[in-house]
């Protein structure tokens, strides 16, 4: 046999050698290397995120800290009007808390407390004059429904409200779910109408009762979004106005959360929520004056100007003496370097939010 075809079938296949190429060779030459390069991207985008949304939600959990210590305050203080006897203010306090969360640790509790002891504390008034039934409604219930829906077209809403009770006491089945449209469109309006009224009809605390009694017919949480609006910061006026010559810290807190949404939002005593943000703020600094912290006080009158005012040009000149004390060495801790604006810098004040008047 020649010597070429042993070595052609010589087990050993030395001589194919230095043709052949290794499998590993070849495996590590076709190896993507922009597989390598996206995963190391990949890698540092992670990363990236992660420390991103840990951040953001660090940043998160701090500003819930914040709100539930306010919160915590806020509970605090209605406790301490319920232990006083002073249940108006309580609920004004746990109505607030409410609003913000509604799941407030011992807010339930502490709210069925309050409405038993504000029941225990009414008392019955003895009347020697006998009390006169009301003549009974003898129309059909087509008829006082016709009547009720007519005078909710006409914006009658107390009208409609009385032809709805009356039609309810004699026949509470009726046309059940029309009833309670009637019903919620005519309180709906009425409280409204009561919280946005001028100043000498205004009723904020009637108009918060009406739209309660709205949602009743809707369900919890489903007033439409400006009725809403409108009665979370009637809520806040009201309790702003109760801290008023009592204690200026909150009162210019409160009014500064309803200025922001509702600024010409009154009560009967006709000063908007600007107006009454503006005195507390101007009180405050007389408070901090008195107690010698110029600085303290120079703060407050920059930002009382910054409302146009026509007590600015009376309070222009003591808060040139504060910033003059504050700036000049005279004490209050060191000053902010800011020059305290004259009242014909100060802007004009927030145009009033519109209020609609079509029914929703």
């Amino acid at each position: 046999m020649p010597d070429s075809d042993m070595k052609e079938i010589n087990p050993s296949g030395n001589i194919n050698d230095a043709q052949s190429i290794p499998p590993s060779a070849n495996n590590k030459k076709n190896f993507p290397r922009w597989l390598t390069a996206t995963f190391v991207v990949g890698l540092l985008i992670v990363g990236l995120l992660g420390g991103y949304g840990s951040g953001l939600g660090q940043r998160v959990a701090a500003q819930n800290t914040q709100v539930m210590g306010q919160l915590d305050e806020q509970f605090q203080l209605g406790k301490n009007a319920l232990d006083s006897g002073n249940y108006e203010l309580a609920k004004q306090y746990f109505d607030f808390i409410l609003l913000k969360d509604s799941n407030f640790p011992g807010l339930q509790a502490a709210y069925v407390d309050l409405q038993l002891r504000m029941k225990v504390t009414i008392t019955s008034v003895f009347s020697p004059t006998p009390v006169v039934s009301p003549t009974p409604d003898l129309r059909g219930d087509i008829e006082i429904y016709n009547a009720a829906l007519q005078l909710l077209n006409s914006n009658d809403w107390d009208g409609a409200i009385a032809n709805l009770d009356s039609l309810r006491k004699t026949n509470p089945g009726y046309r059940t779910a029309e009833v309670d449209g009637l019903y919620y469109m005519a309180l709906r309006q009425r409280g409204v109408e009561k919280i946005a009224a001028a100043c000498q009809e205004v009723n904020l605390q009637g108009g918060n009762n009406d739209l309660s009694l709205a949602e009743h017919f809707v369900g919890t949480g489903n007033l439409d979004a400006y009725a809403e609006s409108l009665r979370s910061y009637a809520r806040l006026y009201i309790i702003g106005a109760s801290f008023w010559d009592q204690d200026w810290i909150q009162a210019q807190n409160f009014f500064s959360q309803v200025m922001t949404g509702y600024p010409n939002m009154s009560d009967s005593s006709c000063k908007s929520a600007t107006k009454r943000w503006y005195e507390a703020t101007i009180k405050r600094a007389e408070l901090f004056l008195a107690a010698g912290e110029y600085c303290a006080a120079e703060e407050q009158y920059i930002a009382a100007f910054s409302i146009s005012d026509q007590y600015n040009a009376v309070a222009y000149p003591t808060a040139t003496e504060v910033y003059n004390q504050c700036h000049g060495g005279g004490g209050g801790g060191g000053g902010s370097g800011s020059e305290t604006p004259t009242p014909s810098e100060t802007p004009t004040e927030t145009p009033t939010v519109p209020i609609p008047t079509d029914t929703p």
